[in-house]
């Protein structure tokens, strides 16, 4: 109990915890201060993308640390080049801003934006169109961006320019697109927003307009992308690759780490100080996102993810009070007749299983990459054991 009053006395109470103080982890598992251990299918809200201190990504984030752990971004670095250039071509864009979260990438992609369509066609064509239920962050812009009323409160006035429409219905976009709108951002998956899924054809639809009229879609892959979905891209699985992308969570296995990818027409938007970040790129955080890069793309590995993501969802129809199954890949969300998801995840913490809530009363599980089958067995049978 010292570490929870200790942290409640001296840190801002922004956080609903849960009341333990984890200390330790290996794998796909961890430890608390009084030894007890979890099975962690939430992977620190999915940035844990390899576990717990994974032998690879330890290594090299160690010898980084060891060799050069900051410069700052007026000079070069190798470590930094080298990753750029790995993840443009296993993304296939053409260039990268990286900061320090998903919020931060997010912000990025909100200034190319608008600062493309200044360039090209001057002032007052800066609105952007994102969705409701969506989530993009806690900065003022981010929140702004946010398609929940929920965020919008307190902290008026927010900022202007951002207009939402209802998911996986084109007329409500159609009805919102004028001469004014710049973008178009998506999540593949609204994760907060209830672990929901967009339909391919609403997705297609979007594509086909923003193409029409030169609007940029900026798909925020913060929480899908880095293989979560089973392609290291959740636009992959929807056939389509957004003018603008951004990743977080898992890029760097649990490094703060955000990344803004931008295709051949918007790769030099932002040019000489027009956006910079103290901490992107750091060599610390490049080093573990190597190391992750290189293990989500080796042979095999997303392959893997898909057996795991199918395995998971069978096992999970075998569970009492089921009522749905979402998401794709290993982002799952799960509906539980007559239960609340915080009641599940309480229940849960104290069987020794780590899992996550989300909107619409949902247990969302965003398990490591490298989970293992028993490893998913014995976390069911904790579910089992909470709900018969």
């Amino acid at each position: 109990m010292v570490t929870q009053e200790k942290q409640n006395n001296f840190v801002m109470g922004t956080y609903g915890r849960f009341p333990v103080a984890l200390e330790a982890g290996s794998n796909e598992n961890c430890t608390d201060e009084t030894g007890k251990s979890y099975i962690d299918f939430g992977s620190g809200i999915g940035t844990s993308s390899l576990g717990y201190c994974n032998e690879v990504w330890a290594d090299a984030v160690c010898n980084q640390a060891r060799t050069l752990q900051h410069t700052s971004n007026l000079y070069y670095t190798k470590v930094q080049a080298d990753y750029a250039e790995a993840l443009c071509k296993t993304t296939g864009y053409s260039k990268i801003f990286f900061c320090n979260s998903g919020a931060e990438s997010n912000e990025c992609a909100i200034k190319l934006a608008r600062k493309y369509s200044f360039d090209k066609y001057g002032k007052g064509r800066n609105n952007i169109i994102t969705l409701i239920n969506s989530f993009h962050g806690r900065t003022m812009c981010t929140l702004s961006a946010t398609g929940q009323e929920v965020f919008h409160n307190y902290f008026f006035p927010f900022v202007e320019g951002f207009r939402y429409a209802e998911a996986n219905n084109i007329d409500d976009i159609k009805s919102k697109i004028d001469d004014t709108v710049c973008a178009v951002m998506i999540e593949y998956i609204q994760g907060e927003g209830g672990v929901n899924a967009l339909d391919k054809a609403f997705v297609d639809a979007v594509y086909e307009i923003c193409a029409e009229k030169d609007i940029l879609v900026i798909a925020d892959e913060v929480q899908t992308g880095v293989g979560r979905t089973g392609t290291f891209l959740a636009g992959e699985q929807f056939g389509h690759k957004a003018d603008v992308t951004t990743l977080a969570k898992g890029i760097a296995g649990g490094l703060p780490m955000g990344a803004c990818l931008a295709n051949e027409k918007c790769a030099n938007v932002l040019d000489k100080g027009a956006h910079g970040s103290t901490f992107g790129g750091n060599p610390v955080c490049c080093a573990g996102a190597s190391a992750v890069l290189k293990t989500v793309t080796g042979d095999g590995f997303l392959e893997e993810v898909n057996k795991k993501a199918a395995y998971f969802r069978e096992k999970l129809k075998t569970v009492n009070g089921v009522k749905s199954i979402s998401g794709i890949g290993l982002m799952i969300g799960i509906e539980f007749d007559n239960m609340e998801a915080i009641d599940i995840a309480n229940a849960a913490l104290e069987k020794g299983l780590l899992v996550l809530t989300a909107k619409g009363n949902k247990v969302r599980l965003l398990p490591p990459l490298t989970i293992t089958y028993d490893e998913i067995d014995r976390g069911i049978d904790i579910l089992k054991g909470i709900l018969k």
